[in-house]
């Protein structure tokens, strides 16, 4: 291979120089390895715009291995010498899309979304890397960074933006009336399925403060929401949270007061308080348990009877079964006791999900199942309510259409709940068409 370096020996040189008789307009050829010690060497003078333009150069090269060797060394780069650990993680990424055995770029990988707070695209990276199978050397590594997964990034945010189209935007029943103890009641045109194309959006932002060697205080903002051209329909939370974050070993242990404040067609809805607990615990190289726990009372701005105290526990297992493939099973069961019986429910569910890497795509498959009972029969209704509910999604977020630090997201989902009271029975299909981050 030869590259033409004039731009690059030009901001190297001081105006007018010549060096070694070649002037700073001139075009030079070097070959690989002469290109990857002018990159060094500027990177070692502390030049690392000249030295990104070499690595640059070198990653238009057809030889993969060259071209991914330029990728890692700008990613080490402008994490560790630069702080840009974002665009480190995306480099790093491009590498494994075309040779995904490579451990030691897999770890890489999880140290950068560590860095970010990714803490949990962290973990995940690892157990892909041992998965793969490590040198001695890179096992040691991983060792390390499984321990010192505690240096995060002390703020961070994130964001997503899609098009969601949905043949069922309120989740109601098709169905145009209601079956009562005293005839059929004719439901209002807004109790209905309703179709709709709305623009989802999902924030969060969250800072990070030490308090001891092991303890972190986390606080974190997020906000949610489905905007529709009939603001009847429009759904969205605010919430808050804070509290402590505890490493011990290789295991993470969280607890948090959490509030939120959610409206539905622009007017309030509801308000939530209580805590919430997560465990986070290795079963292995390649398998993490997760433990969550909350116990939440929220308070129904539209029907007092409907308030709540919902209490809830889940428990899952996360496996990597080779570096570009995984999945994993969650759990759960819930308890809300509220003002009227008829509102009181227990419940449980169990979901799985898988993901792959193929090329530069990640795929991402999911399968749900829920069960919810009534304490008893709402005075209204023939029968005390009982739901069956399946849901079924698959999402691709392809890389190679990436800008910056964001790729496309398409997700298709479906979602079926079968009631005995008319007014829950509903199935609908949504999908999203929007950007996530790439990494």
């Amino acid at each position: 291979m030869a590259l033409s370096l004039a731009p690059a020996i030009a901001c190297a040189q001081e105006a007018g120089a010549d060096a070694d008789g070649v002037s700073a307009g001139s075009s030079l050829s070097l070959d690989a390895a002469q290109v990857f010690n002018f990159a060094e060497e500027a990177r070692a003078a502390g030049d690392f715009e000249t030295a990104e333009t070499a690595y640059r150069a070198l990653m238009q090269d057809p030889s993969v291995e060259l071209r991914n060797e330029a990728r890692f060394r700008l990613a080490m780069m402008l994490a560790d010498q630069i702080g840009n650990y974002r665009e480190a993680a995306v480099l790093l990424r491009q590498i494994l899309d075309e040779q995904p055995d490579v451990a030691r770029v897999r770890v890489e990988l999880a140290r950068m979304q560590a860095m970010m707070g990714n803490l949990t695209e962290a973990a995940r990276e690892l157990r892909a890397a041992q998965a793969a199978g490590l040198p001695p050397e890179v096992e040691k590594m991983v060792r390390f960074y499984a321990s010192a997964l505690a240096s995060k990034k002390p703020f961070g945010a994130s964001l997503e933006l899609a098009l969601a189209p949905d043949s069922n935007i309120n989740r109601a029943t098709r169905s145009d009336t209601l079956e009562t103890v005293i005839g059929d009641f004719t439901l209002d045109e807004n109790a209905q399925e309703r179709s709709g194309l709305g623009l989802r959006l999902r924030g969060q932002a969250y800072v990070r403060q030490g308090l001891a060697k092991s303890v972190d205080l986390l606080a974190s903002v997020s906000a949610s929401g489905n905007f529709y051209r009939e603001s009847d329909f429009d759904d969205y939370v605010v919430s808050l949270q804070a509290g402590p974050q505890v490493t011990s070993g290789a295991d993470r242990i969280s607890l948090s007061g959490t509030t939120a404040w959610r409206w539905f067609g622009q007017s309030p809805y509801s308000f939530s308080y209580g805590v919430t607990g997560d465990y986070r615990h290795p079963t292995g190289k390649r398998s993490q348990l997760r433990v969550d726990a909350s116990a939440i009372h929220t308070t129904d701005r539209l029907n007092s009877l409907r308030s709540t105290d919902r209490f809830s526990l889940a428990a899952g297992v996360d496996r990597a079964f080779s570096a570009r493939f995984g999945g994993g099973l969650r759990v759960s069961g819930n308890r809300s006791v509220a003002n009227d019986p008829g509102y009181s429910t227990a419940g449980g569910g169990i979901d799985v999900f898988l993901f792959r890497e193929l090329g530069q795509t990640t795929v991402v498959a999911t399968l749900g199942y829920d069960r919810l009972e009534a304490d008893k029969r709402i005075f209204l209704y023939p029968e005390r309510r009982v739901d069956d509910r399946f849901s079924t999604s698959l999402s691709g977020t392809f890389r190679s259409l990436r800008v910056l630090s964001f790729a496309p997201l398409v997700r298709v989902s479906y979602e079926n709940n079968s009631s005995t009271v008319g007014i829950y029975d509903f199935d609908r299909i949504a999908a999203e068409f929007g950007v996530t981050s790439a990494f």
